[in-house]
């Protein structure tokens, strides 16, 4: 139980999941549905400060890097074309709604980067962070939890 709890607690770090593909791993492992909640939304939670850090302090190293830096415009761009209107007509509330939709493409990565990129309030942008991986946490938590009591039920 406790490798499926690092396991979900990696997938909740991790950009090709977040929390959205970690909590639904814990649960269907048998994790306590209350501890895998926890600490899938906490790693994820963690993802803000680490990408703010490496976002100002790592980023402007390696974009001296042709390779990186065309990599690096192309995530920008991405980024700025799925999150752009909403987070600079909304501010706060565009951000947070933003990494609320718990479907691929939107979460805490593509809010760093919105934050990022839009110059943000890092204070603001790490609460509108946070609430957004909370009610997408609490989502996908609720819809696991009942998708397995609807398979666990007899016919």
């Amino acid at each position: 139980m406790l490798i499926d709890l690092l396991i979900a607690i990696l997938w909740s770090l991790s950009p090709f999941g977040e929390a959205k593909v970690g909590i639904p791993y814990g649960l269907l492992n048998g994790v306590n549905k209350y501890v895998v909640f926890l600490f899938c939304f906490l790693a994820n939670l963690l993802v803000f400060p680490m990408m703010m850090f490496f976002l100002e302090k790592i980023n402007r190293y390696f974009t001296r890097w042709r390779s990186y830096k065309r990599s690096a415009i192309f995530v920008a761009r991405r980024a700025k074309k799925g999150s752009g209107k909403n987070v600079q007509r909304f501010g706060f509330l565009g951000l947070m709604l933003f990494v609320m939709l718990p479907v691929p493409g939107t979460g805490v990565y593509a809010g760093s980067i919105a934050t990022y990129l839009f110059k943000m309030d890092k204070k603001k942008a790490f609460w509108a962070n946070a609430i957004g991986i909370f009610f997408s946490s609490l989502i996908v938590w609720s819809a696991t939890l009942l998708t397995m009591k609807g398979i666990s039920m007899p016919l």
